[in-house]
């Protein structure tokens, strides 16, 4: 079976009462892989944001729901990494080789949310950073 089919077909026109044999099978096939996915999707999904999805009956949309959320949560995480980034003082504990590679790491994540720095403005933050 199929079970990808309804993510990667529209969903076929409802059954009437002058659908051929093949139009009820391919809609039939399409409904059961729509039906699988969506129940598969929503115990898989954490209960933050099941509730916010349990209205949604279609995968695709389930799927363009729970990406809205997502993008939601990146710029909440964007956020905090510029604040931890622009915060961040080197402490004399963890030495300078610990504290440039937090910097590089909090860099790092924000590139992978497409929150890019140039290397040339990283190094002399960093070192503006240094006592």
């Amino acid at each position: 079976m199929d079970i990808d089919y309804a993510i990667r077909k529209d969903e076929p026109p409802k059954i009437i009462e002058t659908s051929t044999p093949d139009q009820v099978g391919l809609y039939e096939k399409w409904e059961r892989s729509n039906h699988l996915l969506v129940m598969f999707i929503k115990t898989k999904i954490s209960t933050a944001i099941r509730a916010s999805v349990e209205q949604y009956s279609n995968v695709r949309e389930l799927l363009k729901a729970i990406d809205a959320q997502f993008v939601i949560s990146d710029k909440a995480l964007v956020s905090t990494l510029v604040m931890q980034f622009s915060s961040i003082k080197l402490t004399g504990i963890r030495g300078v080789h610990d504290h440039i590679m937090r910097m590089r790491d909090i860099a790092a994540q924000l590139k992978v949310l497409e929150v890019e720095m140039s290397e040339t403005f990283l190094v002399h933050y960093i070192l503006c950073t240094l006592p």
